[in-house]
């Protein structure tokens, strides 16, 4: 008989799990989504220094996703093979590093450079996160576990948004100096890595070992699952969907007669919303046990919100926000789970498949901002329909999986 993952791992194992998690959500918070949000409220004083139309604008926006098409599957092929602790300091130092590069840009091909570098290593970061997940906890709390990874994600969107370009580009001087305050942070949340426990050696996670396989082994493996195929299409449509809407909303709001703190207000409550929601929808998942039926909702209530903002006026933009914010990160998060519960997947396989799905993810942040910037030529709100129409899709790919039903009661997943 196969004994639950928690009996394989120590009482003080246990307790320093929650001690890694901590910290790969604060690397999240400080390393990836930060710097990465704070692009979207400096775009106004950017363009103005750099001289970039709305389109660069929504390339810049957009460009970064175009390297982890390639680097989303070898990451976490990378951290299946050499384990999640090694990668996530290498990772941690080498994006910040490339991003601080972000602040020395001259030109739209400068600024277009650094940002695609930095995206080609951000899913060395990303990947860890997950796989840890996988590796660390037990089934009845992978969900909570990815929540927090989620809500670490959720705060830095915030803080991001919130203090770049009132606070922050004010205080240090301007939006290269923001760029470089960001660096110095992810670097020193990466030093600790050096000194943080390595994942139990033994896992059972959803009745399977974590094996050390090759990255030909587990790249071969999950390419012959269709359903990661669809998870993949789904991820596209939505993370297309969140990824144009997030880097227009300042400008449009600006360019409909809001005041700049006004405008980037709205994307930080945006980002409140998705993060005061993030950990009750990821414990909901976990008690529910029907994730895929719960992702079909969140993601209806992105596209509805993300539509209504076409044509919200006054207070209607405020609850147009809201309902989007309260699913964008809970989404991911229940979405990251059902990854590593897919049958096949486990943790053996959580960093090869949740590269692959990302793969489809990085496509449509790549599309989605120019093509979606580019609408706003005709009608400033038809680029919100479009996003809309995306998220739309990809539910109906999520719609088509055939999956079993996920028990969180089962016998032997208690502690």
């Amino acid at each position: 008989m196969t004994l639950p993952l928690e009996l394989h791992i120590p009482v003080d194992r246990r307790r320093e799990r929650w001690l890694v998690l901590a910290l790969a959500g604060l690397t999240d918070t400080l390393a990836i989504a930060a710097p990465g949000m704070s692009l979207s409220v400096l775009f106004k004083e950017i363009s103005g220094d750099l001289s970039l139309s709305l389109v660069q604008v929504g390339v810049i926006w957009g460009i970064g996703a175009l390297p982890t098409i390639l680097t989303s599957l070898l990451s976490g092929a990378i951290n299946d093979r050499f384990g999640p602790k090694r990668v996530m300091f290498w990772g941690t130092i080498l994006v910040s590093l490339s991003g601080g590069l972000r602040g020395l840009a001259d030109s739209f091909t400068g600024l277009a450079a650094s940002v695609i570098l930095t995206g080609l290593l951000a899913p060395l970061v990303i990947m860890s996160g997950i796989k840890m997940c996988g590796v660390w906890f037990p089934i009845r709390q992978l969900g909570l576990a990815n929540g927090i990874l989620s809500l670490g994600m959720a705060l830095g969107f915030l803080l991001g948004s919130l203090l770049s370009a009132t606070v922050l580009s004010p205080w240090l001087g301007g939006w290269r100096n923001v760029m470089f305050f960001y660096a110095g942070l992810g670097f020193l949340v990466g030093l600790p890595w050096l000194l943080t426990p390595a994942a139990p050696e033994a896992s059972r996670q959803l009745g399977q070992k974590a094996v050390s396989i090759s990255m030909r082994q587990a790249v071969k493996h999950v390419f012959r699952l269709d359903t990661i195929w669809r998870y993949g299409l789904a991820l596209m449509g939505y993370n297309g969907c969140v990824q144009g809407a997030l880097g227009y909303i300042p400008l449009y709001l600006r360019g409909s007669g809001w005041s700049p703190a006004r405008a980037d207000g709205a994307l930080s409550m945006f980002h409140m919303t998705s993060m005061l929601f993030v950990l009750p929808l990821a414990q909901l998942s976990d008690r529910l046990g029907k994730r895929k039926n719960l992702l079909l909702v969140l993601g209806l209530m992105m596209a509805s919100g993300i539509g209504w903002l076409s044509a919200a006026r006054g207070w209607n933009v405020w609850a147009a926000v809201i309902l989007a914010g309260m699913v964008r990160d809970g989404f991911m998060a229940v979405y990251m789970t059902s990854i590593v519960e897919t049958e096949g997947i486990g943790p053996t396989y959580a960093g090869t498949a949740t590269g692959f799905t990302l793969i489809f993810s990085s496509l449509g942040s790549l599309l989605a901002p120019p093509i979606g910037n580019r609408l706003a030529e005709i009608s400033p709100g038809l680029p919100f329909v479009f996003w809309s129409a995306l998220a739309i899709l990809g539910m109906v790919s999520l719609a088509s999986i055939k999956i079993r039903t996920f028990n969180t009661g089962a016998k032997g997943q208690t502690e």
